[in-house]
């Protein structure tokens, strides 16, 4: 493989395959997570439309992707990558650090594991009410 040029910037053979199995990694785990939330799997592979339907996933009116587009992203990636694990029952804070620091193969085990089942969207849904007891003071009691 040859090397290229980006922004100035040799990039090897090596860091080019490695990007390529990532993306493949990425795209077989959005795959398994559609198929089983009920969506099309192949569009994951439709620029643009596969945050759509990611959208929907979610419960996300799909006119939150355009949010994509703007400067929001820094707030709204995680948090939607959060409401993804939330929609098939990953509500635990440790759940919450592995999703956002292992994303792509914290994904890729929701979407090729066997016992993980989607639980339906969580956009707009009272997580509280769930096995975790509210405290008096608004907050989570997680501790038992």
């Amino acid at each position: 493989m040859d090397s290229f040029f980006i922004f100035g910037y040799e990039i090897s053979g090596g860091l080019q395959l490695g990007s390529l199995f990532i993306g493949l990694i990425s795209i077989v785990a959005n795959a398994k997570l559609f198929l089983k939330a009920g969506l099309q799997w192949w569009a994951v592979l439709v620029p643009g439309y596969n945050v759509m339907v990611a959208m929907k996933l979610i419960g996300r009116p799909s006119w939150h992707a355009l949010l994509f587009l703007t400067p929001a992203i820094i707030y709204l990636l995680p948090k939607t990558i959060l409401e993804v694990a939330q929609s098939f029952g990953k509500n635990k804070p440790l759940d919450y650090v592995l999703v956002l620091v292992f994303n792509i193969f914290y994904i890729l085990n929701l979407g090729l594991s066997y016992d993980e089942e989607y639980k339906g969207p969580v956009y707009g849904r009272d997580l509280s009410s769930s096995k975790e007891e509210v405290n008096p003071s608004g907050g989570m009691n997680i501790a038992h």
